[in-house]
């Protein structure tokens, strides 16, 4: 079983797109997703510096349309094939919904742009933010989040707790972390996945009627409890609540355990799931694809 992973927020780098448009086609289709997007993807996606491309509203489309393109290119390596199984990350799952057929690649970046939006109106409505809790043990860790007020809102697994909340909850979070952890902050500018994204919910429940969801043609893992989607409208319903509730990726992993998975692939921007694999499926080979020369490495060992 081959797992393609698609990654979530705050794995975009400056000029991470840059490679992919020396391959034909793709400047033209990264024009296609930039008009459904109304963002100039090629431009945040080659020349934008890190600050400019850490703004939730431009992250979110680009880390998608990047997986997009990505997914297209190795599609027909994985048509008709019966070993797939696809999961995303956050917004990352928006990513895999498209490559799985559930929304079609206009209708996600439709919705990835009005979600991207809305969570960047709730971000700035009051400062917040993310960090990354690595190591500890887990009571500790809860213990230590519930005493600075922030909330798990990232699952990941391999050790790993993402918190959420305000900065000053963060500051105190870092000031008195759980013992034997280490409290890194992400490049993102808001408390994803708790109920400080609330604003959010309203414009993409509106939305949703405005979409032709279809069932997965690839087995597709949700985010809520990493279990297999049981149809196209259960994973539309699915994404728009995912914006207030926690990422389970831990759970994902389980699954992808429990399938007996035997290759990670991780589309662009590649690296954190993979890193997160490889503490949570020690021993099942991952490959990160960030260059069209890694996806050529991945299709020579596709049998």
């Amino acid at each position: 079983m081959i797992a393609v992973l698609c990654p979530g927020q705050g794995s975009q780098k400056p000029g991470f797109l840059t490679p992919w448009l020396s391959l034909p086609g793709v400047a033209e289709h990264l024009g296609e997703l930039s008009e459904a997007a109304g963002l100039d993807l090629v431009h945040y996606g080659t020349e934008a510096d890190e600050e400019t491309i850490k703004d939730t509203a431009v992250a979110q489309p680009l880390i998608v349309a990047a997986g997009l393109v990505a997914g297209r290119l190795l599609a027909p390596d994985l048509e008709g094939r019966t070993d797939v199984v696809l999961a995303g990350h956050s917004v990352g799952e928006i990513t895999a919904a498209a490559l799985a057929g559930v929304l079609s690649e206009a209708e996600a970046m439709r919705f990835v742009r009005v979600r991207a939006t809305e969570m960047a109106h709730a971000a700035a409505a009051t400062p917040t933010g993310m960090a990354a809790v690595l190591g500890g043990k887990p009571d500790d860790v809860a213990a230590a989040l519930e005493a600075a007020g922030v909330t798990a809102a990232n699952a990941n697994g391999g050790g790993q707790v993402v918190a959420a909340g305000t900065l000053e909850q963060l500051d105190a979070l870092a000031e008195n972390p759980p013992a034997r952890t280490k409290v890194v902050r992400l490049k993102v500018a808001g408390a994803f996945h708790t109920q400080h994204m609330a604003p959010a919910l309203a414009p993409l429940r509106e939305l949703a009627p405005q979409l032709s969801p279809r069932d997965p043609r690839f087995p597709l893992l949700s985010n809520y409890d990493g279990a297999r989607v049981t149809g196209g409208a259960a994973a539309l319903d699915s994404l728009v609540e995912q914006v207030c509730r926690p990422v389970r990726w831990d759970a994902c992993m389980e699954n992808l355990a429990d399938l007996e998975v035997s290759r990670i692939v991780e589309l662009p921007p590649a690296g954190t799931l993979v890193g997160l694999a490889k503490r949570g499926l020690k021993g099942v080979p991952a490959l990160a694809v960030n260059t069209p020369e890694d996806l050529e490495s991945l299709r020579s060992t596709l049998d």
